[in-house]
């Protein structure tokens, strides 16, 4: 990474801006400039902004305003004037709008600091604005990339307790040259209104728009830091592709300081690194001494476990300001997949961080070997990107038009035919979640007549099998009500999503006992799972079982969700009940936290955000190893039988190479001493939380009891006497060695 410049004080204090001092005023006769160091910002004589460091960089020219009575209007060209705010020389526009708003006042206020402005526009005159929808154009001059949205966020933590978490705080969109970049930042902006032309920029509550164009090859939470006026700031990563070494491989965390007070000062850096064990790996503490708007980059070594996971804290204090930051580093063994692997990854097209070939090989990895959406035109790779990755693609399309006209319904149906014929599909499932509300049995009949007959004429002989729309939990209401209807005989593949809150995945009530309810036992995922497997089985037809959403929520301090051990836990032994139930195939929902809608945002209060294999930042979570873990264990085993003990509260599934083993000795519910509120104190990903220990001594085959924990790490029990002692917990682990 190419240095990153020191900032003068002037870039660090920055005071709100005030209106111009009218009597400072100077028309423009010519082009108008106002400099500081390292940038300078001209007006032409159309009111066109100019930003020129060495040379010049970006054309801003209009600016877009939204009523509710005049739609979207732009402005079309303005007259500058060199001004004064706050004792400093400032350009100002007044901006001409098009006729049908002449009411309508724009006035742009531009000033700069140390390679650093700060664009202001103020919009009067109608009582039916509507601010949330503004937006300013930005022309790049000779750009070496593409623009790049970049959320930006910072870590807090609940004065309540729990584990930390990421918050929003303000958004980027980074601009790149072969020699420098510039960052547009804004309080709050939606990248899906932002285009080519015009990049979305919503009124602050004093009805005006403010941004921050800051120059300066450095990182993107360097450059929110600074726009934002943060007095500290620190940022965590790993150069390493989602922070994911090879095995025994030493590991590297970077961090960056940003001074962002108006005087110099001492930063102290502390940072530790942890184990799933919870035994610090890594860490101490540095100083050094910043100037305003000094940038302190550093690097930290970590040695890596032959596989497994640390989790790393950076944290940077100065005089009362005190911020930290957090980062996982991880360790995964090479391994060669077999080419029949059932697992894959559900909705993924947000996933090309940090780019389309990162992400291929870590679907690789980690034993993907389905993707449920891929077409051409659709996010993502392409059908034939997978193809070459050696992962087989499926589509699932929706936009099912009940009670269409026939020729709604055909044109519909042909367009989704086609798309699946196209793609080169292997399954088509039709439609998403269409039991709402859940089990309530609506509109199943209309989904066979509207959705699924059609799709199964046009696609009948073409060998794509189809997939019914994966039910919201086991439906059992919506599915007694679509084999009525006559939809079984058109379907390949009974499909499902067996959501799950606070209970462990081998927790099976049967449906009479279920609770609706957003925090219900509908929402169970054995139960839900043999259910499923009952009904393909007593309705016949030699149908598939697929699971085409599986989950482990790691929404941060929320007794209805995992935390990050949990999650861990429980992804293996949800791909090992599903192999025991003879499950087809089952895709993971999601690669990793985030929405396609806001991509890389933070979001701790929304589920949604919650529901990857990496955290958000793309860094490995503890899940992800668990997956690798279970698909490379899993392929290709023939599962015999549940296994049963004279202690009930002992479990065990028995597979032709290994057992996995596990207790419920301290129950089947997690977080089972929360409060009446959704909020709950998470325990770090490295705390144990199963508090019941039981030993069992169990015949064994070998000199040694092979033990692989739901990460991949491994440990011996020593045979004595053609037994072996283990001591089990909640926690579900492989064993290799037992007779």
């Amino acid at each position: 990474m190419p240095d990153t410049p020191s900032f003068s004080r002037r870039a660090l204090i920055q005071t709100a801006v005030a209106a111009p001092l009218v009597g400072s005023v100077v028309a423009a006769s010519a082009p108008l400039s106002i400099s500081a160091d390292g940038i300078t910002l001209t007006a032409e004589a159309d009111g066109t902004i100019v930003v020129r460091d060495t040379a010049d960089r970006v054309r801003i020219p209009h600016f877009m305003i939204k009523d509710s009575v005049l739609g979207q209007q732009r402005t079309f060209g303005g007259t500058p004037t060199l001004v004064t705010v706050d004792g400093r020389p400032a350009i100002q526009v007044d901006y001409t709008m098009a006729a049908a708003a002449q009411a309508v006042k724009v006035r742009g206020i531009f000033t700069v600091s140390a390679r650093r402005a700060r664009l202001r526009w103020e919009v009067t005159g109608s009582t039916t604005l509507t601010p949330s929808g503004y937006m300013f154009a930005r022309t790049l001059l000779a750009p070496s990339a593409p623009e790049r949205y970049v959320p930006a966020t910072r870590w807090t933590r609940d004065p309540r307790g729990g584990v930390p978490y990421e918050v929003n705080a303000g958004a980027l969109y980074q601009e790149t040259w072969t020699d420098t970049s510039a960052y547009f930042r804004l309080a709050k902006t939606t990248p899906g209104f932002t285009n080519a032309s015009w990049i979305h920029a919503p009124a602050g509550a004093d009805g005006a728009t403010e941004a921050e164009l800051i120059l300066g090859a450095m990182r993107p939470a360097a450059a929110n830091a600074l726009g934002s006026g943060s007095p500290l700031s620190v940022d965590v990563w790993s150069e390493q592709p989602f922070g994911l070494y090879g095995q025994s491989a030493a590991m590297a965390l970077r961090a960056q300081v940003v001074n962002g007070a108006a005087v110099q000062r001492q930063v102290r850096l502390e940072w530790w690194a942890r184990d799933f064990d919870g035994d610090q790996v890594g860490g101490g503490t540095v100083t050094k001494t910043l100037s305003p708007g000094g940038v302190w980059d550093a690097e930290f070594t970590v040695a890596g476990a032959p596989q497994g996971i640390v989790f790393t804290e950076v944290k940077a204090v100065a005089g009362a300001d005190e911020v930290f930051a957090r980062t996982n580093l991880a360790t995964l063994k090479a391994h060669t997949y077999r080419a029949d692997g059932r697992f894959g990854i559900a909705n993924y097209a947000w996933m090309l961080q940090p780019d389309k070939a990162a992400v291929g090989t870590l679907m690789q990895r980690i034993g993907v070997k389905w993707v449920r959406i891929a077409y051409d035109g659709a996010p993502g790779h392409s059908p034939a990107e997978l193809d070459a990755l050696g992962i087989k693609h499926n589509v699932q399309l929706g936009g099912v038009i009940f009670n269409g006209t026939p020729q709604q319904i055909a044109a519909w149906a042909d367009e989704k035919a086609g798309v699946a014929r196209a793609s080169g599909a292997r399954y088509f499932e039709v439609a998403n979640e269409l039991n709402q509300p859940w089990m309530s049995g609506q509109k199943a009949a209309e989904y066979v007549r509207d959705g699924l007959r059609p799709i199964h004429e046009r696609l009948s002989g073409s060998g794509i099998k189809l997939m019914n729309c994966g039910l919201g939990g086991m439906d059992v209401n919506w599915t007694a009500n679509f084999h009525q209807a006559g939809g079984w005989p058109l379907i390949d593949v009974f499909a499902f999503h067996p959501g799950r809150g606070n209970f462990t995945p081998d927790y099976a009530p049967p449906p009479s006992e279920w609770q609706l309810g957003d925090n219900g036992t509908y929402w169970n995922y054995l139960g839900s799972l043999r259910e499923a497997r009952r009904t393909v089985d007593a309705h016949g037809g030699g149908k598939e079982l697929w699971l085409t959403e599986a989950y482990a929520c790691t929404r941060p301090n929320r007794w209805w969700n995992d935390n990050h051990r949990q999650a861990a836990e429980n992804v293996l032994l949800t791909l090992a009940l599903a192999v025991s139930e003879g499950v087809d195939g089952l895709n993971w929902y999601q690669p990793h936290d985030s929405t396609i809608h806001h991509p890389q945002e933070a979001d701790p209060d929304n589920p949604e955000y919650h529901f990857g294999l990496l955290n958000r930042d793309t860094s490995v979570k503890a899940a992800l190893l668990a997956f690798a873990t279970a698909t490379r264990t899993l392929e290709g085993a023939r599962f015999i039988r549940w296994l049963t003990f004279a202690d009930p509260d002992v479990k065990g599934l028995l597979f032709d190479k290994f057992s996995i083993l596990w207790t419920r000795k301290d129950g089947y519910l997690l977080n089972a001493d929360h409060g009446p509120d959704q909020w709950y104190p998470h325990k770090e990903a490295w705390v144990d939380h199963w508090p019941t220990k039981t030993p069992v001594t169990l015949p064994a085959r070998s000199a040694n009891v092979h033990v692989v924990d739901c990460l991949g790490r491994e440990t011996w029990v020593p045979v004595t006497g053609g037994q072996a002692t283990l001591t089990l917990d909640g926690a579900p682990r492989f064993y290799y060695g037992l007779s």
